[in-house]
């Protein structure tokens, strides 16, 4: 606003004395009115330019040769090996005519037997793909404060979450509150509080037992072999087991595919070396200088598991962490770590040690 200068001043818009008068068109500097408060407004500037958003470049798609050679190899093995049934019966038949008989009836069991598993295995990774959307559109609507997707998002976990016993308390209040909460954020929060604290406390107690039990059996085995077998084995246990808890119940392409999205996590998140975070661990409990080379690895391999264990929750979860705070390592692995320097103790006490 422009006009005559005067000290600084506060009044209301609905004062009848508040004049809007528009600027003189020759430049004259306009009259002073006693009491009365004359308002001018400015025109608009046409210079001022607004820079335009440079396009992000499209990257090209190639066309997928892999895809094309795996699908191929896999249409010509199932094709021999549908021709080498078919040629089995025959001969069988050839033989005699029962024995032909039990064949094919075999051969029909196991064509609907992969028939249940291939319908199982598409229904498992549609289901984690549903989590996987609803995942990034709580990203997005936490980030954008939008209610109507808040309220969507609430009713499909809800109704994704049905079965699980332990969050009837949590549904019924979220029934009740889903339409008495105006922002979607706060409704995301309270939907993160009622339905992943049971959850996210059950997942951390997997993940310390099956550390437990890692750290256990790696510090007693005699073969390094049985060592990797039973890692291995553990952690595609903890993460089934994980993925079910949040809804997801993989199959076994599934569980490739979270495999997969658990190592881009941890190769973001810092990966699973024997870090900072590890050795903080170790030496902040006073492990370190204690354990014997067993026990050690055997810490080690459960620290790793446990870590390993944090990133299948934090891929698995269906809600990002916002309004509840993300486990730690120390937390899921304190116990472990006062466990073992208990024994290590034990050990030293022991006569002839």
């Amino acid at each position: 606003m422009t006009g005559q200068s005067r000290k600084p001043a506060a009044f209301r818009l609905d004062d009848p004395r508040v004049v809007i008068a528009p600027p003189p068109e020759d430049g004259a500097k306009p009259r002073a009115l006693r009491g009365v408060v004359r308002v001018m407004p400015e025109p608009d500037s046409a210079d001022i330019t607004v820079p335009a958003r440079a396009p992000v470049p499209v990257a090209r798609r190639r066309f997928p040769w892999g895809t094309v050679f795996w699908s191929s190899l896999g249409g010509l093995v199932l094709l021999g090996l549908g021709l080498a049934t078919v040629n089995l019966i025959q001969d069988l038949y050839a033989r005699v005519e029962w024995l032909g008989a039990f064949g094919a009836a075999l051969a029909a069991l196991a064509a609907l037997a992969f028939l249940v598993i291939c319908c199982r295995e598409v229904i498992g990774l549609v289901r984690l793909a549903s989590l996987e959307k609803l995942r990034a559109r709580a990203e997005a609507t936490l980030a954008n404060d939008d209610r109507d997707a808040a309220r969507a998002i609430v009713r499909e976990l809800t109704a994704k979450l049905s079965a699980t016993p332990q969050l009837a308390r949590g549904r019924g209040d979220l029934a009740t509150h889903l339409t008495e909460i105006i922002d979607g954020r706060d409704l995301l929060h309270l939907a993160e509080r009622a339905l992943m604290t049971p959850l996210d406390q059950e997942a951390s107690r997997l993940i310390a037992r099956s550390a437990t039990r890692v750290s256990i059996v790696t510090a007693v085995s005699p073969r390094a072999a049985i060592d990797m077998a039973f890692v291995l084995f553990a952690a595609l246990g903890l993460i089934r087991r994980l993925a079910t808890l949040y809804g997801g119940r993989p199959g076994m392409l599934g569980m490739i595919r979270l495999v997969r999205h658990i190592i881009s996590h941890l190769t973001v998140t810092g990966g699973l070396a024997a870090g900072d975070s590890l050795i903080q661990q170790m030496l902040g409990h006073g492990v370190a200088a204690k354990l014997s080379a067993r026990l050690g690895e055997g810490v080690l391999n459960g620290l790793l598991t446990a870590r390993l264990g944090l990133a299948a929750m934090d891929v698995a979860r269906p809600l990002p962490f916002a309004a509840l705070p993300k486990p730690a390592l120390s937390d899921i692995a304190g116990d472990l770590l006062r466990r073992r320097g208990e024994d290590a103790e034990r050990e030293k006490a022991l006569p002839g040690s």
